[in-house]
Order: structure tokens, then sequence, then C-alpha cells
């Protein structure tokens, strides 16, 4: 039976919480739909702590294995999130089916989202029954005027809208958002960001109108200035223009101030990271993104058994191994459709090798990749020995990768004419 989830429990809204309770964000959402003229995101750089910065990314499957080798080494890890490091609803299948497992695996966890709000209303009725219990909105201006400064742009239904358009859009889609979370009694935070000389002087309007449709607290939070953005040049808001700030917002809507900016892997108390998650996160990055029990075997493009030395297209047979108490064992050879069927060639293979995990090749063509990825087939490149590659796979360790101009036979050109690498 799930223990009963006490929501003041949640290190971010409530500072008694701080150093108690730890907390995760799961990468699971790379994409963003707005673009903001202080944010420049970064996914390889362990030495920045701020939002939008990972040095993963993790499918829904490989976040709820992390998730479950973080929960033995974090002690008191209560809170579960998503933070990006774009917006978890500019990648809503990944963000919903994240929830839905973590709910499944850990139901007694707090879970939580940090997002824009430009997508998310579509969502809340799901998201409610799932059991989130705390949402963060970046809501910088109630203004488009003033938030036509702040966004360059922002993209919705494959449309993308600039100026005091898309800042009137966004705004309208955040207002709805936070009104109809209310609804649902989820508590909502609402995060704004300090921009000297363009909405310091603003955000007590922010205050006021969400507090009016339901928010339940504040977090102002100063800009930090970031490289090659438009804000990169302005100054750090000072700590009496920040000061200020928060004394007018608090003055119609209690007031968070304890944010330590996090990154969207952090994991660990708030200040206090696991600088060991980063090691982590990048093994289960680089494990299988699904359940790959049921497939025994790993495929290999090669001319005599020893190295991984052909393209996907230029084999006439794969060499099938499997792992066993004795180290990797060769099973059999496996022949491949002729050439000359086009993507149907691909289709076909894929059922044949419907038993294998993985394949490996010194190179591939987009449509090959792509057909065999999602018949749940990891294709990857490489060249060197095939013990080194299925050592990659079992021991989920990093394999080295080539690039296209390093492939050979057809250099990535097969599905040119749809007809192989005849």
């Amino acid at each position: 039976m799930a223990t009963k989830i006490n929501i003041e429990e949640h290190p971010c809204f409530n500072i008694a919480m701080m150093h108690v309770n730890a907390r995760v964000h799961l990468p699971v959402a790379p994409k963003c739909n707005i673009q903001c003229n202080y944010c420049n995101r970064k996914y390889d750089c362990i030495n920045e702590s701020r939002p939008g910065v990972t040095s993963s990314i993790l499918t829904p499957y490989q976040a709820v294995k992390y998730l479950s080798a973080l929960n033995d080494q974090i002690d008191n890890l209560k809170v579960v999130g998503i933070a990006g490091p774009g917006d978890p609803f500019a990648n809503p299948n990944e963000t919903i089916e994240t929830i839905r497992q973590v709910h499944d695996a850990f139901p007694d966890k707090i879970f939580c989202l940090s997002t824009n709000g430009l997508e998310i209303e579509p969502y809340i009725d799901e998201i409610a029954n799932l059991g989130v219990t705390h949402v963060t909105i970046t809501i910088n201006a109630v203004d488009p005027k003033i938030g036509s400064k702040i966004y360059k742009w922002m993209r919705i239904n494959k449309h993308v809208y600039r100026g005091e358009e898309g800042a009137r859009i966004l705004m309208n889609q955040q207002l709805a958002a936070v009104s109809k979370l209310h609804a649902k009694r989820i508590i909502v935070k609402i995060n704004s960001i300090i921009v000297p000389g363009i909405n310091d002087e603003h955000i007590q309007e922010v205050a006021i109108k969400c507090k009016e449709l339901g928010a339940d607290v504040i977090n102002c939070i100063p800009m930090l200035p970031t490289a090659d953005t438009p804000f990169g040049t302005l100054e750090e808001p000072s700590k009496a223009m920040v000061f200020k700030t928060r004394l007018l917002a608090s003055e119609h809507i209690p007031l968070v101030s304890h944010c330590v900016r996090c990154r969207a892997d952090a994991a660990g108390l708030l200040g206090h990271d696991l600088k060991e998650s980063y090691a982590l996160l990048r093994e289960f990055a680089s494990r299988p993104d699904r359940d790959v029990s049921d497939r025994p075997y790993v495929a290999v493009a090669t001319n005599e058994g020893l190295l991984v030395n052909l393209h996907l297209g230029e084999a006439d047979s794969l060499y099938i191994f499997k792992q066993s108490s004795k180290g990797y064992k060769f099973v059999e050879q496996r022949r491949t459709p002729t050439v000359g069927l086009g993507d149907q060639r691909w289709i076909d293979l894929a059922s044949i090798l419907n038993d294998c995990q993985a394949v490996l090749v010194s190179g591939v063509g987009d449509n090959p990749r792509v057909i065999f990825e999602n018949c749940g087939i990891h294709v990857i490149q490489m060249t060197g020995l095939i013990d080194e590659g299925l050592e990659g796979i079992y021991e989920h360790r990093p394999i080295r990768s080539i690039s296209k101009q390093e492939v050979m036979g057809c250099h990535g050109k097969c599905s040119g004419n749809r007809e192989g690498c005849a």
C-alpha cells in the first residue's frame, strides 16, 4: 500500500524541508517551445548550475531505472520532478509516460513539474489523475508589451509567433493553466525572472494577477546573465532590486526565496547536489531505452567475424552473438534480404532480427536506422573489435561512434534512391 503523500514535504515549496528531503529532476524533455532572451541551453557542462543544463537525456524507461538506483543512494529522496532541459509539454509523450512509469514504480513519491505554461493546459486532467501535486510555471509578464521584450519566439501547433502577438498567446495560455491547476487542487508556484530594466517594476503585477487566479506562492529569481543570449550583456539584478521586487510581490502572494536555480538533472538536497549522480546519469543514458529481456541477441555487420567493418547495406548476412557465462558466443549467420526492395528490405530485415536488441554496423542510412529503431532494435555505428561493441551493449558502457565522414561503403547514402546499397 502506498504511503500517504504529505505535500508540505516538498523542499522547493517549504524551506523547512530544504535540508531534510532530497529531490531529483529527470531530464526527459529536451525540446523547448519558446526562446527566452536570457536562456542558452547546454547539455554537456556539469560545471554549470542553472536551469536548462543537463549532462544527458533519458528516455522514460531509462529514467525509472536511474531513479531506482538513486533511491538506493540518496536518503529521504521524496520528490521526483521534470524540469526540462527544454519544456515538459514540448515533449508531452515523454513527460506523460515518465510520470506514469514513476507513479507505478514509486507511488509514495511527490511528483512535480516545471514548465513555461505554453502547452500544459490540455494535459492538466491527466497529470492530476497521475498524482502530480506541484507545478511551477515561469511567468515573467502579464503585459504583452513587456513579454515581447523577454521572448524571441514561441511555437505552438507547429506555428511560430513573435512580438506582442506571441507574448499575448503565451500569457493567455499561462494564466488559463494557473486557474485550471488551482481548480484541480494542484499547488502552483510562479517563477518570475527579474530582468533589470525590463520587468523588475512589473513583477508585482504578475503576483497580483496570478494570486487572483489561484497561485499559491511566487519565486522571484534574479536573472543570471548567460553568454550568447540577447540579455547576456545585462547586469545581474542588484541585491537592492531583488529585495524590492520580492517585497512588493510578497504583499500579494506568499514568497518563496530559497531557490538555488537547479539544473535539469539535479539530484540530492537543495544546494548540495550529489556529484556522483552525473556519472550515474550518463551510465543509464547509455543503457537500453526499453526492456530487452526478451531480446538476448546482437547482430553484427562483419566480413570475418572479428571486426565491425561493414555498412548495413553492404552486408549479405549478419553474424548473431549472445552473452554467455564464458563471454560472448557466436550463434549463427542470418542472410539479409536482397537489394532492390526499397524500404521493404529494412522492414523485412527488422523482422528477421526481432530477437536482437541491437545491431553493430560501420555505417547505416537514415531510412533503415529509423525503421530499426521503431522496431525496437538499437542501431550502433562503430569501428573496431566486435567484442568491444558487445561489451558496451551488455555491460552498459560507452561505445565509440563514428561520424558520417568515416562511414565505409556507401557513406550513409543507401537511402537516397531507396534501393539499398547495391
